[in-house]
């Protein structure tokens, strides 16, 4: 089971639109300064929103980097990997084990 996120999606929209509104308005300011001002008046640690504003450059294309939806895809790829070697490692054991039942003698001639 996942963890709680502390914020709700809407609140990271939001502080996300607004530092992105100050980088890109008249002021011009720093993401990280930015981020400061925004996350003092919203009550966010200032690093936290300016990971949020990264992702969200990235999945926008104005940052190289994973999006979010590819991330998502390479975290379900990882999770079916891990069960396909399981199944593998269980019907190579199986396998074996028959192996040896074929092999043994049985006594009847």
């Amino acid at each position: 089971m996942p963890a709680q996120k502390k914020y709700p999606e809407e609140m990271r929209e939001r502080s996300v639109r607004l530092v992105l509104d100050l980088v890109e308005g008249e002021e011009q300011a720093s993401v990280t300064g930015a981020c400061g001002r925004v996350g003092a008046q919203l009550g966010i640690n200032r690093d936290t929103l300016r990971g949020w504003v990264k992702q969200a450059q990235v999945d926008a294309g104005a940052r190289a980097g994973t999006t979010t939806s590819e991330r998502d895809r390479i975290k379900a790829l990882e999770k079916e990997n891990a069960e396909l070697r399981r199944a593998n490692a269980i019907l190579k054991t199986a396998s074996a084990f028959f192996a040896a039942e074929l092999d043994r003698p049985t006594g009847n001639k």
